[in-house]
């Protein structure tokens, strides 16, 4: 343990995301943080600040600031303007902060606000460097993104050392060069080499510096480090999500939260299907599911850390802090946990995997040692879809068929979510690419050794349960449930997973399909449904009452 932190403490890691912390900054650090800390070692991890529209948020500006770099000289006023709004916006925030009551450290506002003016300015001075050249490596790059999180970290820390608790922001853009060398060959060489571990080897270096904060909270940035080929490249922008995973990592925390605008994950999206329920717990390899067929769930990496660290994840609601979420064990069959960094056994963390008692699991549907359910847990869908049709030509050769296709689909960086095939035909699910010339392209390539259709404005329709492979007749309820809507099936999958069955409908039906299997398949009412039965009159049995 951290000889300034109590030994009987046991570690806990919280991620608060850019929206949470621009909606409920002073609720987060005036009442979340400090509750937890009372029983608990605390890291918080952060993410840029961002408003109700990630378009509008810290990352989306500094993306925007990239792009007039690249731009040139032309755009330099612009790109001027939009570094004094970023800066402009954190010291708005820091003011708000500042104007409030204080019984710590009222110093600590100018001492930030300092800080922060010279983070801007320094950036704007590379980013008009940038701009003679007209380029930005993707290194580069990810050194821009860098100050959103970092920012954030100073407004979080000083806020609560200005109330009296001691905090220390923890910035991590340098940790990948620490752990691994300057050079970008070794970084690469050991990315290669290690997979996932090397996120283990990254947390050790996160355990270091969490030691160095003696006592005070760890304010840690999201972005952990400028990566071999760029951190939103190889980790995408979860990348927080994933960093927080590390730190609970590093310290062997009993669990990691992620606190978000929801109460955790439900059965479907409660914005489209509003009978949808929240659930309790789900399996790791549900969460995993969900997230990549549509719902924002959690970063699969970060799934990867934990499970193999036996750490439990919770999401819970900003806006609800004393709700219980959802809570993510570790999986039955999962490897014996990793050991934390380590250090002298005076200053060891905690290391004691969590898991769930086998009657929690069974009221909330999982049954026996493998956790199977008698019914799905949640659907969801993933929209923006393309449905790619191709039959190959009598002339090419059936058995190089499907490498010449995904070939040309690897060509154009546009993966496949679903695929079906036959002998010389093969259908693809896409999601849009975000170069729209990138469809046209992969069209005229694949037009050169088959017949080429594809349909726009189509959706995945996917059903998820664990084990769910074990269902029998679950495939033919959640067609009889689209069959009875009216709903056409363009493609299915299954098979490939255990835990969920994944379909192609048109755009236009994929609420109707998702409200017809959260009735049929998941056994939910509908509100409707749900009043009906409560209704006097409604029931035959009351009405037999009522009458004798």
């Amino acid at each position: 343990m951290v000889t300034t932190t109590v030994p009987s403490k046991p570690w806990l890691v919280q991620k608060y995301g850019g929206t949470s912390l621009g909606k409920m900054l002073h609720t987060i650090c005036s009442a979340i943080i400090p509750q937890y800390s009372e029983e608990h070692n605390l890291i918080v991890v952060c993410s840029a600040f961002s408003g109700t529209l990630k378009a509008s948020g810290t990352t989306s500006l500094l993306l925007e600031c990239i792009a007039y770099a690249e731009l040139g000289v032309e755009a330099q006023k612009q790109l001027i303007d939009l570094v004094d709004v970023i800066k402009g916006n954190h010291l708005h925030v820091l003011d708000s902060l500042a104007s409030l009551p204080a019984r710590g450290f009222p110093q600590i506002f100018d001492e930030t606000r300092s800080s922060i003016e010279k983070e801007c300015e320094s950036l704007k001075r590379f980013l008009l460097a940038a701009q003679i050249v007209g380029e930005l490596s993707p290194r580069s790059k990810d050194r821009v993104i860098s100050l959103g999180e970092k920012l954030a970290c100073m407004i979080v820390a000083a806020y609560l050392t200005s109330v009296g608790i001691p905090a220390k922001a923890i910035f991590l853009d340098n940790v990948i060069a620490s752990a691994f060398g300057n050079s970008i060959h070794d970084q690469v060489a050991a990315l290669e080499r290690l997979g996932s571990q090397f996120y283990h080897v990254v947390a050790d270096q996160i355990a270091t510096r969490v030691r160095d904060c003696r006592g005070a909270i760890p304010i840690v940035t999201g972005f952990f480090g400028i990566m071999p080929n760029s951190l939103l490249e190889t980790v995408g922008r979860g990348y927080s999500d994933l960093c927080a995973a590390m730190c609970a990592v590093a310290v062997g925390a009993i669990e990691l939260q992620i606190w978000k605008e929801v109460d955790g994950i439900f059965t479907a999206d409660p914005r489209k299907v509003p009978s949808a329920r929240l659930l309790s717990t789900v399996t790791p390899e549900e969460a995993a599911e969900l997230t990549y067929y549509g719902s924002e769930v959690i970063h699969p990496l970060t799934m990867d850390q934990i499970q193999d660290a036996g750490i439990p994840l919770r999401l819970k609601n900003v806006f609800k802090p004393l709700g219980s979420g959802t809570i993510i064990y570790p999986s039955a069959g999962s490897s014996t946990p990793c050991s934390p960094a380590s250090d002298s056994s005076e200053d060891s963390f905690n290391s004691s995997p969590i898991t769930p008692s086998s009657s929690f699991m069974l009221k909330n549907g999982y049954h026996g040692a493998q956790q199977e359910r008698r019914k799905p847990t949640a659907v969801t869908v993933k929209d923006d879809i393309f449905l790619i049709n191709v039959i190959c030509n009598r002339n090419t050769k059936s058995q190089g068929f499907l490498s010449q296709v995904f070939d040309r689909l690897e060509r154009n960086k546009i993966p496949a979510d679903l695929v079906a095939t036959s002998e010389r035909h093969v259908s693809l699910a896409v999601q849009s690419p975000g170069d729209s010339s990138a469809m046209l392209r992969l069209k005229e390539e694949l037009e050169r050794f088959g017949q080429v259709s594809i349909f726009p404005n189509m959706s995945i329709v996917t059903v998820v349960g664990h084990k769910m492979c074990n269902m029998v007749g679950v495939s033919n309820e959640i067609l009889s449930a689209l069959a009875k809507a009216q709903i056409d099936i363009y493609l299915t999958s299954q098979g490939a997973s255990q835990i969920n069955i994944s379909l192609v409908v048109s755009a236009d039906d994929d609420l109707a399909a998702m409200n017809a299997i959260h009735r049929e398949v998941l056994k939910i009412p509908t509100h409707r449904e749900q009043e009906n039965r409560f209704i006097p009159g409604r029931s035959p049995v009351f009405r037999e009452s009522c009458s004798t």
